[in-house]
């Protein structure tokens, strides 16, 4: 009986043991996916010289701005890998000892109501404004951005034509407020939403000339294989800054990481990887247009 009893917990431990290795392999698979992913960054810095505290715990959540090629190389959330505002990020987390970047799709108007959740910082090149800073905290700023005319390959544009132009910009924007203010068109301009439908609308001749950010609409001519072109640049002096929301503990932080970057050349090193290629050009060379 005894020795019927032991041939039974014997058996019983063997088939414990067969139930485990499945268990100890997702663990170990687990543990293997958890390394630290950075995408195609190159990270630098003493990893956790900072502290983070972030809405997942590991990781940096991000909102980007999509379509914007240079800033974020990618179509989608799922494959952005790199790019200067993308690695800027991962050079964020890695300095505050956290082991990847989270990309998250939050929609700009609830980003700059201050409304949005579940996201640590904004880099969407947002344009600093004092009404802005009334509802969310930037950051220092980390980009200086003007405001660019992009048309239709041989499309001639002066200060004075494209008034009578009909002019597309984003929804939101400062650029809607300068356009107003400063340029004063004769027809109200369209307004998108997102960055890809104002570019559809340019393709399609919906209308003659989107004005947004220098280096999005230089970024959005290099790809287009010589369809489109910018023309020419208002001076505003704008500055672009990450946003977190009024109850995040994180600003000091994040303002000490830019400071850091702008001293130890990261910002530089980006710049030339990502944007240097991905312009096509100096944007300071571009013609200035007086409103």
């Amino acid at each position: 009986m005894k020795q019927l009893e032991i041939s039974r917990a014997g058996a019983a431990v063997s088939r414990l043991r067969s139930a485990l290795v499945p268990l100890v392999l997702i663990a170990s698979a687990a543990t293997a996916s958890a390394a630290p992913d950075y995408g195609n960054c190159e990270v630098t810095g003493e990893k956790g010289s900072v502290k983070l505290t972030t809405v997942v715990p590991g990781a940096l959540s991000v909102r980007p701005a999509l379509p914007a090629p240079g800033w974020w190389n990618g179509d989608s959330l799922d494959t952005i890998k790199d790019g200067f505002e993308y690695c800027m990020a991962a050079n964020m987390a890695y300095r505050a000892g956290l082991d990847r970047v989270i990309v998250v799709s939050r929609s700009f108007a609830q980003i700059l109501t201050g409304q949005a959740q579940g996201f640590d910082i904004a880099l969407s090149e947002i344009t600093i404004t004092e009404e802005r800073k009334k509802v969310v905290n930037f950051t220092e700023p980390y980009f200086d951005s003007d405001q660019a005319v992009l048309v239709k390959t041989g499309t001639k544009v002066d200060s004075e034509s494209i008034r009578k132009l009909r002019l597309a910009a984003r929804q939101g924007s400062t650029t809607l407020q300068y356009v107003m203010e400063n340029i004063k068109p004769v027809e109200h301009p369209k307004v998108y939403a997102e960055n890809s439908a104002m570019y559809a609308a340019l393709a399609a001749g919906q209308v003659d000339a989107v004005l947004y950010d220098t280096p999005n609409v230089l970024a959005r001519a290099k790809q287009s294989n010589g369809m489109l072109e910018v023309v020419g640049r208002y001076h505003t002096g704008e500055q672009w800054g990450g946003i977190v929301n009024k109850d995040s503990p994180n600003l000091p932080v994040f303002n000490k990481l830019i400071a850091d970057f702008k001293k130890d050349g990261t910002f530089e090193r980006l710049a030339a990887k990502w944007l240097s290629p991905t312009l096509g050009m100096d944007p300071s060379k571009l013609p200035v247009l007086k409103p």
